[in-house]
């Protein structure tokens, strides 16, 4: 297979060392805000379900509270057994209490295990979002520092296409001093070297937007960037093939994610249909002054017991709930199935592009090579008073054209390549 290799050199001084890509994907990696604040959904999924474990323990209060009384109240419950003991009880309008109480669900219909189990699911859809949001952060970086690239070398050859034409200016100028070409011809020089030369200000402009751009995505001033080598083959690459292996990305893992989760929200609603049954337990003291003997006295009291609830008719509300549960669940199978077709059809683009690419970048490289030809002849029959100034800076405007697309369908060729690995989610090694 025929392979054509280009080293792309940036016209800057040997002591000056750009940004590499791997060194601005990395840094990006780990400074961006995008990645940031992927980072911090994850966090706070795992929080979620530590939430939702931690629950299933109960409550443990510190419980107080005041009360006045209208009339007199005993500062404990009265038993025959007190009554008949004939002992003075504690009586007051003013009465406090201080304790600890507990409560725990002890029976849920399953409700907190099923919501433990959606936590964990959610977790692991944030850790496998943070993965898809690492993978566009850098084909978003690859693919700006391609664009500065592309742009930096058209710039170049921009400046060599203006100097040239500058020269020739000045190769008329001096001819029209010997009376050789006219006027004419110096006008017609000099208007299209200023015109070059204002494309080398708008390519120079937009170079600095998108350093710029790729600044604020990376975390940091962007400056300088190393050349890359860009190997421009044949591709070769089956859509069929590729798409084999789509249930392994994470995009794929998500969906089936959404559909387990799913499948736990119907049997947490269907939980609801199961009795309920919770234990709370209070252990404390009531404080009171006596109102007869003006002394304060106090009393210890604790209680425990279990509760149980089931719900037998609430007119159809937990049923509604379950249809909403299992409508989310199609709403889901629906979204996996237009995953896979977008992602059919994503790779089949991906393909065509690169083959596209490929294919512009073999038609470039030979239109700048017969413009170059067609350049030099019309220089010389221009020369040689055969041909006007028009035609040679028609040829020449030719050849930096011819040129400017060689350069981008060049990167344009790596920046399918990119993209197809970002589709396949193989950008982040």
């Amino acid at each position: 297979m025929k392979i054509i290799v280009y080293t792309l050199f940036m016209a800057l001084p040997l002591f000056v060392f750009g940004s590499t890509l791997g060194e601005l994907t990395e840094y990006a990696i780990t400074h961006s805000t995008v990645m940031k604040q992927s980072a911090a959904q994850r966090d706070l999924s795992e929080l979620k379900r530590k939430e939702s474990k931690v629950q299933q323990y109960g409550e443990l209060n510190l419980v107080g509270d005041y009360t006045h009384y209208n009339t007199a109240r005993t500062l404990a419950p009265l038993t025959p057994n007190a009554i008949s003991t004939g002992v003075s009880i504690t009586t007051s309008k003013d009465i406090f209490y201080t304790g600890l109480s507990y409560a725990v669900p002890l029976f849920t219909g399953f409700a907190q295990t099923r919501q433990i189990e959606i936590s964990t699911i959610a977790k692991q859809m944030a850790e496998a979002k943070m993965k898809l949001s690492k993978e566009q952060l850098v084909y978003n970086v690859r693919s700006l520092y391609l664009s500065v690239l592309a742009q930096e070398n058209i710039l170049q050859a921009q400046r060599a296409y203006t100097k040239a034409l500058h020269t020739l200016s000045k190769q008329i100028a001096y001819e029209v001093e010997l009376g050789k070409k006219g006027k004419i011809d110096l006008l017609k020089a000099q208007s299209n070297a200023q015109a070059s030369q204002t494309q080398v200000e708008i390519l120079q402009n937009n170079i600095d937007i998108s350093k710029a751009t790729l600044s604020s995505l990376v975390g940091k001033e962007v400056t300088h960037l190393s050349a890359i080598n860009i190997k421009v083959k044949k591709p070769n690459y089956s859509v069929n093939r590729l798409y084999a292996h789509v249930s392994q990305l994470a995009k794929v893992e998500v969906e089936e994610m959404s559909l387990r989760k799913a499948d736990k929200t119907i049997a947490k609603s269907e939980s609801a249909k199961l009795p309920q049954v919770n234990f709370s337990g209070f252990v404390g003291k009531n404080y009171a002054e006596d109102l007869v003997t003006n002394d304060w006295d106090n009393e210890t009291l604790w209680q425990a017991g279990v509760n149980v609830k089931w719900n037998v008719l609430d007119f159809g509300k937990r049923d509604l709930g379950v249809q909403q549960a299992k409508i989310a669940k199609m709403e889901a199978t629906f979204q996996k199935e237009q995953t896979l077709r977008d992602l059919k059809k994503l790779l089949t683009e991906a393909v065509a592009k690169i083959k596209q690419s490929y294919a512009s970048y073999l038609g470039n490289v030979k239109q700048l090579r017969l413009s170059t030809k067609s350049e030099s002849i019309e220089a010389v029959r221009y020369n040689n008073d055969v041909s006007t100034l028009n035609d040679l800076l028609l040829a020449k405007g030719q050849t930096q054209l011819a040129r400017a697309k060689m350069i981008e369908s060049r990167y344009n060729y790596q920046k399918s390549k990119f993209y197809l690995d970002y589709l396949l989610e193989k950008g982040v090694k």
